[in-house]
């Protein structure tokens, strides 16, 4: 079954009444407009996923809308035109214009329910492509060879078949949500939403219209949690969530209803909500700063995720895939870490876990010239490079432009390289596979003083 709401706007009350029926069976949420201005009403109120829409109406027509709706960039849902009277030249119109599809009347129903759903569908890989774009996130790393991480996977797949509220819990930068997203997939709700949502970010003044939505002259805007409806509710940083919200969102979780924000419906909702925080949870409730009754409702499938430095053995395993996943996703130039760089990262303490991990190759794999990763490379992509002079004053930059930010590396890199071979630029080239009139020049640009070689 498809899911999705379809608002179908038409003067015949029949055929949307009909429609309405035909949908409805198919498990959508349907509502109906018998013209133009109560097609804008529900536009806003309604918020549907896709819109069936008549070309020849008393009034405003179906093409005069849909351009009015263009104009104002609220093509932001398939439309699909209807008409009785259809000629090619009016599909081509409306096509034209933006619609999604054109269908004629009388309706075929088969053609009519194949068409909703494709529409739908596109929406939803439309969402799912914007979301991997913005988020850049992957859902399932390597498993890892350690036991402890194989341990991890197990609890989170006997976590995922049971449909109650988990607490994730985990340093700054293991990457929570990550895990969220794997047992999702793994969950009976892998096929339904899953919302994300910062608790760190939101503002007192817009926190609960956020997740609750609100009615205000008419226009009713669906918050966070009608949005996760049927799937899963992530709350990243739940131990920044202020005390009055945090009473209303365990009544919610208690009684499975919520009303907007200055609305009157009581709704219910059915969600499974994933907290997660780097805090301790029950030392917060101790000194009153987080509601005990909301910690024991989170707190039913508590999911620890150990820090890197527990699982030391997964790092060769973890820096392979992602040098794989930035140059896949990213184009970036293939390199491999040398052996004597893997040992030192696999004995370094990764204080912000697979973050700093992840943060690391892509860095390397943005600024390095060279196939191989070296440690001297790796020292100064993490700013640990004791005992000369112009370390103190490298310290990366990821606001810089990418020129900039190579330059400043390359500087600090040929001054490390230049001081270790004692101001030697031959010794450099033939250690760096540079030639040495380009290593010349390239000093130069770099401002670097060159001494007698």
């Amino acid at each position: 079954m498809i899911s999705g709401r379809v608002l179908v706007v038409d003067d015949e009350p029949d055929i949307r009444n009909l429609v309405m029926e035909i949908l409805e069976d198919e498990g959508l949420e349907v509502d109906v407009a018998e013209d133009a201005d109560r097609a804008r009403q529900l536009r806003q109120s309604f918020q549907p996923d896709c819109i069936l829409l008549d070309i020849w109406m008393p009034g405003t027509d179906g093409i005069t809308l849909l351009k009015e709706w263009k104009q104002s960039n609220q093509l932001d849902v398939p439309v699909i035109m209807m008409s009785g009277h259809g000629t090619v030249e009016t599909a081509v119109e409306s096509t034209k214009v933006g619609a999604y599809d054109f269908i004629e009347k009388p309706l075929s129903l088969a053609k009519l329910t194949l068409t909703v759903k494709h529409a739908l569908e596109n929406v939803t890989l439309q969402q799912e492509n914007l979301r991997l774009r913005n988020q850049n996130q992957y859902v399932e790393p390597p498993v890892g060879k350690s036991r402890t991480m194989q341990q991890l996977y197990e609890q989170i797949d006997r976590i995922a078949s049971h449909d109650t509220s988990v607490l994730i819990i985990g340093e700054s930068g293991s990457e929570k949500e990550m895990y969220a997203r794997y047992l999702h997939k793994h969950s009976d709700r892998a096929a339904e939403p899953f919302v994300t949502i910062s608790i760190s970010a939101l503002t007192a003044e817009n926190a609960i219209t956020v997740l609750y939505g609100s009615e205000e002259r008419g226009i009713i805007r669906r918050g966070l949690l009608e949005k996760a409806h049927g799937g899963i509710l992530f709350m990243k940083d739940i131990a920044d969530m202020d005390l009055t919200l945090q009473a209303r969102l365990q009544n919610t979780i208690e009684n499975g209803t919520m009303t907007r924000v200055a609305g009157t419906e009581i709704r219910e909702i059915d969600i499974r909500f994933i907290a997660a925080t780097s805090h301790n949870l029950e030392e917060l409730v101790h000194t009153g700063k987080f509601r005990d009754d909301l910690y024991y409702q989170l707190n039913v499938l508590p999911l620890r995720i150990p820090p890197m430095r527990e699982h030391f053995e997964d790092i060769p395993e973890l820096l392979e895939f992602f040098v794989d996943y930035f140059v896949e996703q990213q184009s970036l130039p293939r390199r491999q870490f040398s052996k004597s760089a893997l040992n030192f990262l696999r004995n370094y303490e990764w204080p912000g876990n697979m973050r700093e991990l992840k943060n690391l190759v892509q860095r390397l794999l943005i600024l390095g010239t060279r196939d191989k990763i070296d440690i001297e490379e790796i020292e100064i992509a993490l700013g640990k490079q004791p005992g000369l002079a112009y370390d103190k004053e490298y310290h990366a930059n990821f606001e810089l432009p990418l020129r900039q930010a190579r330059e400043q590396f390359e500087k600090a890199y040929l001054q490390y390289k230049l001081e270790r071979a004692n101001g030697s630029v031959s010794k450099v080239a033939t250690e760096i596979g540079m030639e040495r009139t380009h290593l010349y020049r390239k000093l130069k640009t770099l401002g670097i003083e060159i001494k007698s070689d």
